[in-house]
């Protein structure tokens, strides 16, 4: 890693991302090239059904011709889907190597403790020191103000794992992954979270959710693979950051949450539509916060790009 935050990933032959927890479940809906859903029966018996909740988790698999690794990014909104999921969808814990937590916000964070308690040895947890954040919230022009319950170090510490702040990019998974940490805000049109204030010592102040952050993978020949939790600091300054830290030009795919629902955001969906067009993507996976507005628009424009996710999806890249 350079002073300029550069990167140097190992290249991939294959990614695959499972979706572990999202706001969207459908048993239906069919596999086709690159997608795998989750079986409706497997071995002649009906399967448990997959829980869905707003909230995201993706457990992401990088494999090379003698290497495989897997890490998990965030852990949903209740102690109770990840954990069920993970059990339907047979997820060896044993063989995950690494966590990334993408941001400090309840609904990434539900399951974090018992997850991690259940680990059968201490696993790293990559985070943003910001995610710490005490006294989070909404606060409104009448004055009301609306906690966001937060990551706090006693729902990891208990679990032995040791935690690994990281205020710019780092690679790990033995140089396979990059975080996408301290991303740059520099598109005229994402402009984050517009309400969001913590609190200290009395005084308000604004809260730029700075610990917003994903991964970002490289498979050989084909490109980049962006990775985001909320995509706070807007999907196309993610992907852009993603590309300058890489020197990589090539999106392959991007995936999680792009935060363009409600009334203040569905205003730049077709700002951020029309930028990702110049990426052109092989898939677009839009998650979690993205809003049914923005992924209707994705389809749209995507037709053969965008996949509509549900829990226990497998991208395969």
């Amino acid at each position: 890693m350079t002073e300029m935050y550069e990167v140097d990933l190992q290249q991939a032959k294959s990614v695959s991302i499972t979706t572990l927890v999202d706001n969207y479940s459908d048993v239906l809906l069919p596999s086709k090239e690159y997608v795998e859903r989750a079986p409706l029966i497997k071995d002649g018996t009906r399967t448990k059904p997959l829980l869905a909740e707003h909230g995201l988790s993706f457990m992401i698999e990088v494999t090379d011709t003698i290497e495989h690794h897997i890490i998990i990014m965030d852990f949903g909104l209740s102690n109770i889907a990840m954990p069920h999921n993970m059990s339907v969808l047979e997820v060896d814990v044993e063989k995950v190597e690494a966590f990334v937590i993408s941001h400090g916000h309840h609904d990434h964070i539900g399951a974090i403790r018992d997850v991690l308690k259940a680990l059968p040895k201490p696993v790293e947890v990559i985070v943003h020191p910001h995610a710490f954040l005490e006294n989070r919230m909404h606060k409104f022009p009448d004055g009301k103000e609306v906690p966001i319950p937060s990551l706090r170090r006693e729902l990891i510490e208990p679990s032995g794992c040791p935690i690994v702040q990281v205020l710019s990019p780092m690679v790990f998974a033995n140089g396979y992954v990059a975080t996408l940490t301290d991303i740059p805000r520099v598109t005229n049109f994402e402009k984050g979270l517009p309400n969001t204030y913590y609190k200290q010592d009395g005084t308000f102040y604004k809260d730029e959710i700075k610990d917003d952050q994903g991964v970002v993978i490289h498979i050989r020949d084909k490109g980049l693979v962006v990775i985001t939790g909320c995509g706070h600091s807007g999907i196309i300054n993610t992907i852009l950051y993603a590309q300058k830290i890489t020197g990589v030009e090539k999106i392959y795919a991007v995936i999680g949450g792009f935060h363009l629902n409600g009334p203040y955001f569905e205003a730049i969906i077709p700002q951020t539509v029309e930028y990702m067009k110049r990426f052109s993507p092989k898939a677009i996976v839009p998650c979690h916060c993205t809003g049914w507005e923005a992924v209707s628009e994705f389809k749209r424009a995507f037709p053969n790009m965008a996949i509509l996710n549900s829990v226990g999806t497998k991208i395969i890249l």
